[in-house]
């Protein structure tokens, strides 16, 4: 399975290195169920751990612009840009307000238990480089 989104530098940094696709498969190979795993923060500072069975939005300085390869999102606060590769993290991404938590949203999108770890994954990448913020108590839907 190709990886669902990519994460770049900050906007203005042409450099390729700099850039790197994130992508977790089916089974991971360290032995995690991928459908319980906890990314980090891919750029290794500010982590923040990402919790499936919370209420999570945009954050509200991203912009996203879909596309026909699925979608870009633009930190206005951090410049970062990154990638979703397809409609359906798309798809998820956008209505992560309207659902009581991130398994509700995946599940409203069509994606199955079984095949949940690569979208996990990339929710975690996002909530790691705050595109992605928790909901608040009193904001929850």
């Amino acid at each position: 399975m190709r990886g669902l989104l990519t994460v770049g530098a900050p906007a203005g940094l042409d450099d390729p290195a700099s850039q790197r696709a994130v992508e977790r498969p089916a089974s991971s190979p360290d032995g995690l169920d991928p459908a319980t795993e906890r990314p980090a923060s891919p750029d290794g500072g500010g982590e923040r751990e990402f919790d499936a069975d919370q209420a999570w939005r945009l954050h509200p300085q991203v912009a996203v612009r879909p596309e026909s390869f699925g979608a870009l999102l633009y930190h206005f606060g951090t410049r970062k840009l990154s990638f979703l590769k397809n409609r359906i993290i798309l798809a998820v991404v956008q209505s992560l307000a309207d659902h009581p938590d991130a398994r509700s949203a995946l599940r409203a999108a069509g994606v199955e238990d079984a095949a949940l770890g690569p979208y996990l994954h990339a929710l975690g990448v996002l909530a790691g480089s705050n595109m992605l913020v928790p909901v608040v108590a009193e904001e929850a839907p």
